[in-house]
């Protein structure tokens, strides 16, 4: 009986475990969703020296549950004339991508719903989906502005993500796997370890090596992760002055805050990855050497994951309150005359790096 039961317990643990990430991370991300926006608000009125929201709750920490309250409280309206099962369909196709991306990202060491192999693949393959939602919710809403927000949200896609894969391509060349885990754990040894600071140090040792052009490809991934994510200066399918309020002008109630919602889950997802590439990851950025071994053990992973994470997620919020919005033709412009040739040349360049010591022996 006791065989039995240890069986049916080994069993179920695995499905146990992953529901048990599936309910926290839907948690983190609402959680992300509330505090952010919050952050967001408090920023701005920073950076502009005006007052932020500072009536609900004390300093105006309860603004999300009343936010949120009045968002539930809204009737949930089909406009006449829409196609009403895309209308529906839409919040929920834009939500699902970054939970089940978030799935695989590893906070820490262990800390992982499930580590994949292929993490990395999964990540942009579900990641995509994100453009069609958008596509289809302005589409079916029938709205002009939502259909002119519609070819925009495409066009500016297609044309970022293409950069964002080619560096994403360069990195894997030298990392030489898809595992996020195995990709962090290749960044261990201290800040001058992570692959965006590795070609620097090597640099001024006197080795160009394969790493030397990480700097740029982390500055190309963090603009494009700006524009796949629809964030200033690249927000022109949103667009308020001009579209309203863009794909979702036509949602109200929890509609609108599902897409709402879905643009910080996005810009969570996109730091983690930023981080994950380039930043070490989990990986402390004190050496594993004397007093300072005790700020890389496995209780400390997911906290410099997190402060690393949020620092980008600052980063994304300061450039919103900073830079004004482009123009639409300048921000293709950006993507197919600028971004793409220079991604272009570093995936050259690093793989002719990568050959070149190949090269260099079987000559000499």
């Amino acid at each position: 009986m006791s065989a039995i039961l240890d069986f049916l317990l080994g069993l179920a643990w695995p499905w146990t475990r992953l529901l048990l990430f599936l309910v926290g991370i839907c948690a983190f991300v609402g959680l992300n969703a509330a505090y952010l926006v919050l952050a967001e608000r408090k920023g701005a009125a920073r950076f502009q020296r005006r007052p932020g929201p500072n009536e609900a709750g004390y300093a105006g920490w309860m603004q999300p549950f009343a936010d949120g309250l009045k968002l539930l409280s809204k009737q949930v309206l089909i406009p006449p004339g829409t196609d009403a099962l895309l209308y529906c369909v839409a919040p929920l196709m834009v939500m699902a991508p970054p939970l089940m991306c978030l799935a695989v990202v590893p906070f820490g060491e262990s800390l992982v719903a499930r580590n994949l192999d292929y993490g990395l693949l999964f990540v942009f393959s579900f990641g995509s989906i994100n453009v069609m939602a958008l596509m289809l919710g302005g589409w079916a809403s029938r709205n002009k502005f939502s259909v002119i927000s519609s070819a925009r949200v495409v066009s500016q896609n297609v044309a970022y993500e293409i950069p964002m894969l080619l560096v994403v391509i360069t990195l894997l060349m030298v990392a030489g796997t898809l595992d996020l885990n195995e990709v962090i754990r290749q960044q261990t040894g201290g800040f001058w370890q992570w692959n965006i600071l590795r070609g620097i140090w090597d640099f001024r040792a006197g080795h160009i090596g394969a790493n030397f052009l990480m700097p740029v490809t982390f500055i190309i991934f963090y603009t494009c992760m700006l524009a796949e994510t629809n964030r200033a200066p690249f927000d022109m399918a949103e667009a308020e002055s001009e579209l309203v309020a863009g794909a979702f002008t036509e949602y109200g109630g929890m509609g609108f805050g599902v897409f709402f919602m879905a643009e910080y889950a996005n810009i969570v997802l996109g730091c983690s990855l930023a981080t994950i590439l380039f930043l070490g990851g989990w990986q402390s950025p004190f050496p594993p050497v004397s007093f300072l071994a005790y700020f890389s053990g496995p209780l400390w992973g997911p906290i410099w994951f997190l402060a690393k994470m949020y620092c980008l997620v600052f980063s994304v919020i300061w450039v919103r309150w900073t830079f004004p919005r482009t123009q639409f033709y300048n921000l293709l412009n950006l993507s197919w005359k600028i971004l793409i040739p220079i991604s272009l040349f570093t995936l050259l360049l690093t793989g002719a790096l990568m050959k070149l010591p190949l090269v260099w022996r079987h000559l000499f």
